[in-house]
């Protein structure tokens, strides 16, 4: 329900961008990618695209910082790519609130305890994201995650969605065109 009167409040907003990524991006204002959900289950997330696809001349994109747009930093100082998560939400794919979905190509890299983050719904923010996002070591957000699914109340989604609020309003840990990329899961040792 918060997610459909969500997407209708911002319905204005959320035009007008699709508007000029469409501009900014020949015609194609939304990233799609696969993500894992709640159970492993395999879904696609969908994004507003902030990026280009311009490519160097062997063919390779590229780099993030060369080809973010202007709308496209504007989006994501504001998180404003994120919206569109909500169409996710009322698919049932994700929750507003939960452990960010990350590619299926982490499943087997994951320990045991770190696999724990899919035994809850994948959220547009969570504990890991108002806690330092990628300013923090993959062992710290994933730690964070199992602690919000051993956890997961009213009471703390509430706090979730303050902390992120005022980390959207105060641009705290949000990617931009200035931010470095995090760095690719690469896996631990099982246990």
């Amino acid at each position: 329900m918060v997610a459909l009167i969500g997407l209708l409040i911002l319905s204005p907003i959320i035009i007008t961008i699709i508007l000029l990524l469409t501009i900014a991006n020949n015609g194609k204002p939304f990233f799609y990618q696969t993500r894992t959900g709640k159970k492993g289950n395999i879904f696609t997330i969908v994004k507003l695209k902030t990026m280009n696809d311009k490519k160097d001349s062997e063919g390779n994109l590229l780099p993030d910082h060369q080809r973010i747009t202007k709308v496209g930093d504007i989006c994501r100082r504001y998180s404003l790519d994120e919206i569109p998560q909500l169409f996710n939400v009322l698919k049932g794919d994700m929750s507003l609130i939960g452990p960010r979905p990350l590619l299926p190509k982490y499943l087997p890299r994951y320990s045991n305890e770190q696999n724990r983050r899919h035994n809850v719904m994948p959220g547009i923010t969570g504990w890991a994201q108002v806690n330092g996002r990628n300013a923090i070591s993959w062992e710290d957000k994933f730690k964070l995650d199992v602690f919000y699914v051993d956890n997961q109340s009213f009471i703390l989604d509430f706090k979730i969605l303050i902390k992120t609020i005022k980390n959207v309003i105060a641009k705290k840990d949000i990617n931009s065109s200035s931010n470095q990329p995090m760095p690719e899961f690469m896996g631990n040792k099982k246990t």
